[in-house]
């Protein structure tokens, strides 16, 4: 509401709310003090009401339209502790040119410099969206529920969550587009990062939009959201990949299983080593069919549980990897997947565009787009 519509309204309910008040003071049964007191805090209590209306109104800026209903909220006495935090996306983005160049920003980078692992940082920087999307409960609504809407992946203290460990190299990588383009949010860069990524490495195309608002340190979710590779059971991975995230069976096997096609563990980081497949840099179904035709056995070494390929035992499967294999309806999707590449790429394009926004509220007016690759556009 306009302050100028708001003013009148204001006007007639504070009168009618000190009438009564008075009248209830003018009573025989109260003390002088009291009287004053009643009065005196009626009308504190209107003032900071409008106060907080006001801004809330006539402030173009997202956050601080929440801090003045916030505000409110706690002065009253009521949604202070529990309120839900906001998560609306910032309406006021660019045209999606801006982000195609930012995508050719970052994917000319990703050809340049071809000297990381098996000659590409793509697959970091997957990793490094999948982790700041994937740390979001859904059963969380407080600020700090996770996902890529906050960007606190930037922070510090969310870096040190053991299970981010090594995801430095793709912050890093990511400064100089960070430095180029100050105005987009870390949520948005991380995420884009990832769909570049994906796209860059032979993947589909990934449906995407821009929006997230960088958030405070007050934002950083709670460590070991995100999933143990060392856990061997269906339940935990429902747990993690359903319970929390909210996918099904078959998202969650899809997610896992196009998501370990590429890059490699490393015992400095994950403490696991190896790739999973044979081409770590090429989005493929191959890890479904690796997993269901190799032979695998316990890899004989000092770091924690994993397997190895008994043929060539250059390559890894996790003990989460396993229970893809021996949990009878998540081999059924595996056994879909590794059979039909062009459906598991078409899921995988729609689950990871949904596993990016977790936790963002974006308008039904903000659509999704898709960028085109460097191939698409003969650079």
């Amino acid at each position: 509401m306009p302050s100028f519509s708001f003013v009148p309204q204001f006007k007639a309910a504070s009168k009618s709310m000190l009438n009564a008040v008075k009248a209830n003071a003018h009573s025989s049964s109260k003390s002088d003090s009291f009287k004053r007191y009643t009065v005196f805090g009626t009308s504190i209590v209107l003032a900071s009401a409008a106060t907080a209306y006001y801004f809330k109104d006539n402030n173009n800026n997202k956050n601080g339209s929440n801090l003045s209903s916030n505000w409110l909220k706690g002065f009253f006495g009521f949604g202070a502790a529990n309120s839900v935090a906001s998560r609306d996306t910032d309406t006021n983005i660019k045209p999606k040119s801006f982000y195609q160049q930012v995508y050719n920003d970052i994917a000319l980078k990703l050809r340049d410099e071809d000297e990381f692992d098996d000659g590409s940082y793509g697959p970091i920087l997957v990793r490094l969206a999948w982790h700041s999307s994937g740390s979001h409960d859904r059963r969380d609504k407080t600020e700090k529920q996770g996902g890529s809407y906050a960007g606190t992946m930037r922070f510090k203290k969310e870096q040190k969550d053991p299970e981010n460990a090594g995801l430095g190299i793709a912050r890093n990588f990511l400064k100089p587009i960070k430095e180029k383009y100050p105005e987009l949010s870390y949520g948005d860069l991380y995420t884009l990062g990832g769909v570049t990524a994906i796209q860059e490495l032979s993947g589909p195309k990934i449906q995407w939009r821009p929006g997230r608002v960088d958030q405070p340190k007050s934002a950083i979710p709670p460590y070991h959201r995100l999933p143990d590779a060392h856990m061997t059971t269906g339940e935990y991975v429902r747990s993690v990949f359903g319970t929390r995230l909210g996918f099904n069976d078959k998202e969650m096997v899809n997610l896992i299983g196009v998501g370990h096609a590429i890059g490699r563990c490393h015992p400095n980081a994950s403490g696991f080593d190896g790739p999973w497949t044979f081409s770590p840099t090429m989005v493929t179904n191959d890890f479904f069919n690796l997993l269901l035709n190799e032979e695998w056995e316990l890899r004989k070494w000092d770091g924690p549980k994993q397997y190895t390929d008994v043929k060539t035992k250059s390559l890894m499967m996790l003990p989460t990897d396993m229970v893809l294999r021996t949990d009878p309806v998540f081999r059924r999707y595996c056994e879909e997947y590794a059979k039909d590449s062009d459906k598991c790429m078409s899921d995988f394009a729609v689950v990871f565009s949904r596993l990016l926004e977790l936790g963002s509220h974006f308008p039904s007016s903000s659509e999704k787009f898709t960028l085109d690759t460097l191939d698409d556009q003969d650079i």
